[in-house]
């Protein structure tokens, strides 16, 4: 687990809302607070579809949302002329994407036993930061793949040129 600050608020918030930098991640939960205090859970709601549907891998490839179709959604809460009180977003890597996270070093533990590559972006009212976190689907002493995905989303950061600081 790492914590970075965001250095550059403004324009972390360009490419994380307007931009499809982050494109890759699900949502797991939103919570902004603006005039109102809104809860979104990005869990796909099995009432909504049919069947065939949920069953679909196509139709409903993952458990959460994309950020990329809540993008939308979560700028319309934030955008105006006041700046929100806090916001937290839960973000969970794709599961695609795990297998190159691991192969950037030298680990046993395979993408099926990591559950998420977690993101949490947290605003406070004084400043941004971004908190790492690996899910395992059972307890693994290897610590490894925690140190790949701070890594890893350290150099993503770099290469979509958003500076930080780590905390």
């Amino acid at each position: 687990m790492v914590a970075l600050k965001i250095t550059n608020v403004r324009q972390f918030m360009e490419k994380f809302l307007k931009g499809g930098d982050f494109d890759s991640f699900l949502l797991e939960e939103a919570v902004v607070s603006t005039y109102n205090t809104f809860h979104i859970d990005g869990r796909q709601n099995r009432a909504f579809y049919t069947a065939e549907e949920w069953d679909d891998h196509e139709i409903r490839p993952y458990d959460f949302s994309l950020w990329k179709t809540m993008r939308p959604l979560c700028f319309d809460l934030i955008k105006g002329t006041h700046t929100p009180t806090a916001f937290r977003f839960v973000l969970h890597l794709m599961p695609d994407y795990a297998d190159s996270i691991l192969r950037g070093g030298e680990t046993n533990v395979t993408a099926e036993q990591v559950k998420a590559f977690v993101l949490t972006v947290k605003y406070d009212g004084a400043g941004l930061t971004l908190v790492t976190g690996t899910a395992f689907h059972t307890f693994l002493p290897d610590r490894t793949p925690d140190a790949l995905w701070d890594a890893a989303l350290k150099q993503f950061l770099s290469r979509k040129e958003i500076a930080f600081e780590e905390l």
